[in-house]
Parts: structure tokens; C-alpha cells; sequence
């Protein structure tokens, strides 16, 4: 499948990254306490700074795009980026806000990331370089993150790393960045969004948070992004935490629809959801066909394998999803099941996919040389020199490269780890 080509507003100058185009092209906003003549004034007052200091000059931009990170740097002395100044917080009256030198990260949860992104969205933040939001943080693509990670200054896409952990595709979670920054030329695709969850089992699409032309927005968006896919880079930030942070609870991501959605008779949305994620963290092998609406005995012992696979005994696993049961699986937490033996077919004579565990670097078992023994059969048994065997490894992750290739798959849909359905397709 061919990458589409993101194209919203033509960029006015030679950027072509999405979240980093002019911001002459955004409509001028007047929010409570900021009218136009603050505007037009914040504008002179940060052009005679820049003209100040010699390490401002359009001559010395490429340097200063590689500044040190200062966060605790004075409101006079800010550092210009590609993405505008990184500088202390701003309040609505122009204020610095600069926090203590060598204090910690501020710890945050996932929940209250998604949140504070959500809160830009729903007032449609215009997209600027150099203006401020009344929260103080400013209104560009890393301005945007620096918000809803909390951190106490506003950063740009060259030192958002700084803050963060380099994680893999599969270690995404809801709050996690995709991060692309050019090195050589700051100003050619620079981009950051927050990652907000995948659409589907099949990975190839997520809901992205981004700050772009001409306002904040919530969108669907293939992995790892519209142009320039493969430089998109995921992080984690270091300050976030699981459950309780600042003394709020965290929130479940999904509301549980309640123990009536669940069980006998039961025949709704909330239980084919429920099955699409028992699939997707490796319960396929319980379904002979779906899963469905309707609730059945694959259902429950599905839900019990994934109870059983968290350590849960006794009542706790009964095959009946609740808040806690419920809440793992929306959030993608939790232990995976783990692959079992005597995999049923499906009606279809597809062995049920083991899952997602049963594929990773140092996995071993059945599954492993089942589907080994499929891929030599279908053709691509030349990454072999031996076997196949049931160790997973580097033969059978190039031999499921190539098969998910010969799909016209592309990208992270291509990364020869099966998923649900290149299963699907091998075996069929």
C-alpha cells in the first residue's frame, strides 16, 4: 500500500513538515486577555531581544538550532530554534515562569497526557512558531508536546529526546511520541505527534495528537506517518508514570460498559471489542470463527487465559471481564497469554494465531516451527540454511518480510513479526 502524501495547507517557505509551516498562514486569534495590539507588541519586544543577541541572527540560526537544553535559562537570554524561541513558560501577561535548575522531571500519567492533548483540541489551538497559548506553552508542534508532557519548559523536536526513551513500535502506548528530527536541516520535516492508541489489531494505523496548520487536531493517521514514515522515531517520556500522579487517579481509557455487557445472552458491541483485543494479546487460538457480538464459551476462556496469564486465581479468574480485567486490555497492559499447545483449527482450517508473545526474539515453541514449515511450503524457504526449528529467529522473521512484502504491505505493516493476519493469510 502507497504511503499517501500529506498535504494540507502549501508550506510558505521551504519546510515541508506539516507541523512546522509559516505561521503567517494561521487566522489571528483573540483570546480572553490577549487582544491584537499584545500581539503586535510581544512581536517587537521578541525582535529587539533577537536583535540583541548575537547568537540570534539569521546568520547563526544553524548553531543555534543545536543549543544546549537550558530550561532554567532568563526570559532575556532565550534560545532561538527552527520552532521558535525555547524558552521558560509565558504566562498571558508575558511573564517567565523558569523552573529551579537540576530540578527533576515532573511526573505525569498517561492519562493526564491524552487529557492535556485533548484539552488543545477541543479549542483548536492556532498553529504559530512564536506566539504563546494562555497555558504558556507555545503553539507549534513541540510546544504542543512540552505541554502535555508537562514539562516545565517549552522544548523543540532537537531536544524532546533529551527528555525521553528511544522504545519500539511494539512498546507504544497512548501518551509516547513519533518523533522526526532532522539533524543535518532542522527545517526540512521536523515533526513530532503524540501517539493516542492504535485503531486496530492490525497496527498499521494509530490516532495521532498533533499540532498543525491551521489548528490542534485529533486524526487517524497511518504508521509512522503521512510522508517521511520510516524517520519517525518513537519515545517514551521519562517523567511518566502508571496510576496515581499529583494526587489524581488515573482514569480508565475506555469506560467499562459494565458486568450486564458480559456473559451469557450477552450480544453487543463491547463483547466483539472484547474479543478483538483478547485476539490481538494472543487468545486467537480459543475462537474457531470471530469473534462476534455475541458472548459464547471462547469468549470466556479467552478472558480467563488473560486473567490466568496476570496471576490472577480463583474467583479473580472466572472468564468474566471486569473494571480491572477490562482496563488492561484497552490500555494494552498487562501480560500477554502465553502460547499453549493443542491449538484448535478454526472452522476454516486455520490454526487459531498464538499471538503476538509467541514471535518475539528468544521465543520458543511449536508455533514457531508451524510456521516455519508454512513459509518454506509457500515459497520462502530460501532464508533457511536449517530447519526450520521452533527458536524464532532472524530466517523466520526475513522469511515473513518477504511474505508480508509479496502482500503489498509496506513499512511497519511489513516488519516481519506476524500479526493476526498475515497468520490469517499464510495458513488460508
Amino acid at each position: 500500500m502507497e504511503t499517501p502524501v500529506f498535504e494540507e495547507i502549501d508550506p510558505a517557505s521551504d519546510c515541508d513538515c506539516p507541523g512546522c509551516r509559516h505561521p503567517s498562514r494561521v487566522p489571528p486569534y483573540s483570546a480572553a486577555g490577549r487582544t491584537a495590539i499584545d500581539r503586535r507588541a510581544a512581536r517587537r519586544a521578541f525582535a529587539v531581544v533577537a536583535t540583541a543577541s548575537a547568537a540570534c541572527v539569521a546568520a547563526a540560526l544553524p548553531a543555534a538550532a543545536h543549543a544546549p537544553v537550558r530550561p532554567g535559562v532568563p526570559a532575556d537570554e532565550e534560545r532561538v530554534t527552527p520552532q521558535g524561541p525555547q524558552a521558560p513558560l509565558h504566562g498571558p501577561g508575558g511573564s517567565p515562569a523558569a523552573p529551579t535548575a537540576g530540578a527533576p522531571l515532573p511526573e505525569t500519567t498517561r492519562t493526564e497526557i491524552i487529557e492535556r492533548a485533548k484539552k488543545w483540541v477541543a479549542e483548536k489551538v492556532p498553529y504559530s512558531m512564536t506566539a504563546y497559548w494562555s497555558d504558556g506553552y507555545r503553539q507549534d508542534c513541540s510546544g504542543y508536546v512540552s505541554m502535555a508532557w508537562g514539562l516545565p519548559a517549552n522544548e523543540w523536536t532537537g531536544s524532546l529526546g533529551k527528555f525521553s526513551d528511544r522504545i519500539t513500535k511494539d512498546e507504544l502506548q497512548p501518551g509516547d511520541i513519533l518523533l522526526f528530527h532532522n539533524q543535518a536541516d532542522p527545517e526540512k520535516g521536523s515533526h513530532v505527534v503524540i501517539f493516542g492508541g492504535w485503531t486496530d489489531q492490525t497496527r498499521n494505523a494509530y490516532t495521532a495528537y498533533e499540532q498543525t496548520p491551521p489548528n490542534t487536531r485529533r486524526k487517524d493517521t497511518p504508521y509512522a506517518y503521512w510522508n517521511n514514515s520510516s524517520k519517525y522515531l518513537p519515545y517514551r517520556y521519562k517523567g511518566v508514570v502508571a496510576g496515581v500522579a499529583g494526587g489524581a487517579p488515573a482514569a480508565v481509557p475506555a469506560a467499562y460498559p459494565g458486568a450486564s455487557s458480559f456473559g451469557p445472552g450477552a450480544n453487543n458491541g463491547h463483547v466483539a471489542r472484547l474479543g478483538r483485543l483478547l485476539v490481538e494479546r494472543g487468545g486467537a487460538r480459543f475462537y474457531t470463527s470471530g469473534p462476534g457480538p455475541r458472548w459464547g464459551e471462547a469468549d470466556r476462556r479467552a478472558v480467563e487465559a488473560f486473567q490466568r496469564a496476570q496471576g490472577w486465581r480463583g474467583a479473580a479468574a472466572d472468564g468474566l471481564p471486569g473494571p480491572r480485567t477490562w482496563s488492561l486490555l484497552v490500555s494494552g497492559k498487562g501480560k500477554e497469554i502465553p502460547p499453549g499447545k493443542g491449538t484448535a483449527a478454526a472452522s476454516h482450517g486455520v490454526p487459531g494465531y498464538p499471538g503476538r508473545a509467541g514471535f518475539r526474539p528468544g521465543a520458543v515453541g511449536d508455533h514457531v516451527t508451524r510456521l516455519g514449515k508454512r513459509l518454506v511450503a509457500k515459497g520462502y524457504g530460501r532464508f533457511y540454511t536449517s530447519g526450520p526449528g521452533p527458536r524464532w529467529g532472524e530466517a523466520d522473521r526475513r522469511a515473513v518480510e518477504a511474505f508480508q512484502r509479496a502482500q503489498g504491505w509496506r513499512g511497519g505493516a511489513a516488519d516481519g513479526f506476524p500479526g493476526p493476519e498475515t497468520w490469517r493469510r499464510l495458513f488460508t
